[in-house]
């Protein structure tokens, strides 16, 4: 009796396990099937949607494929996707050449997503559309003659860019603009130097040429801007000061304005005789007004690949 009283009980146990274990795996079963596939639904919809707008801006069709991302943004805001479209969006304002759209979506997106593994591309292309908003035409004035706002936020981007990326598949790119940036934002400063200089402001006209020297050392204009300085010291009558200026563009530059050095040293060498003849950049005017800019066509880089599939 005790035997079989012992069997029964076993079997009990036994049945209440499988029971157990048949409920719990159906209950693995329902949160498989009430979450994971509408994960995955979502996610695949998402992607479907991003790249059908991405054929779109393949062929340039920006008027079809601005919507279509719009809609990925609003449908899908949850999934990676949505932060993509937001790239292209701004993307397609650069291709357009709307490049104050432009700036401010990338902006935008940099603020937004500060850790966001495209940051980088967003900060090349924010910097990129800040370096073409400045770009020459034959419609404008000089470079030295206009506001150079747009100028200084494109050098600040691009320093940043560097000291953030500093091994950044875009950096000849951004190294290039940044020296032409720097290039133009020096010539600004011996622009204004020379209309001192031309009103007899010495000082004022020192104090640019100075700035320049200090803040922009790689614009590759320090040959220019140390002649500049000491042909002013002259008419300042500070010969001395003058003299070390020309002997050191004469020793560690030569070229072109060397020869302008070592004309100003005999200058002073023999100051009865006439002025050298000297071809400078003539003394300018008063600063012109900016106008309406008139962009150039860049060539943009090929955008992120989208995200593999989760």
């Amino acid at each position: 009796m005790l035997s079989r009283a012992r069997r029964c009980v076993g079997t009990l146990v036994a049945l209440a396990s499988l029971t157990g274990a048949l409920a719990t795996g159906t209950g693995c079963s329902t949160v498989a099937s009430s979450g994971g596939p509408k994960t995955l639904t979502y996610t695949e919809d998402a992607k479907k949607a991003y790249e059908e707008a991405m054929q779109s801006f393949r062929s340039k069709d920006w008027e079809s494929a601005r919507p279509l991302f719009e809609e990925v943004k609003k449908k899908f805001s949850q999934s990676r996707y949505a932060r993509l479209a937001e790239l292209r969006l701004a993307d397609i304002e650069f291709a357009q050449e709307k490049y104050t759209d432009a700036i401010s979506q990338y902006r935008s997106f940099v603020t937004t997503y500060r850790t966001d593994r495209e940051v980088e591309y967003a900060r090349y292309k924010l910097a990129k559309a800040l370096y073409f908003d400045i770009s020459d035409t034959f419609l404008q004035p000089p470079a030295e003659e206009r506001d150079q706002a747009t100028t200084l936020d494109a050098h600040r981007e691009l320093r940043a860019f560097v000291r953030a990326f500093p091994r950044s598949r875009y950096r000849k790119d951004v190294d290039y603009m940044l020296e032409v940036v720097l290039g133009r934002l020096a010539r600004h400063e011996l622009y204004v130097a020379r209309y001192y200089r031309k009103r007899e402001n010495y000082d004022a006209a020192i104090a640019r040429i100075d700035y320049v020297l200090k803040t922009y050392p790689n614009s590759g204009l320090d040959p220019e801007a140390l002649v500049l300085k000491g042909e002013t010291l002259m008419m300042m009558n500070r010969r001395k000061e003058a003299k070390l200026i020309f002997e050191l563009v004469v020793k560690d530059w030569g070229g072109p304005f060397g020869q302008d050095a070592k004309a100003f040293l005999e200058e002073l060498k023999n100051p009865s005789q006439d002025p050298p003849d000297i071809k400078r950049p003539a003394d300018p005017g008063p600063p012109a007004p900016k106008p309406d800019p008139k962009k150039t066509t860049p060539a943009a880089p090929a955008p992120p690949a989208a995200p593999k599939k989760p």
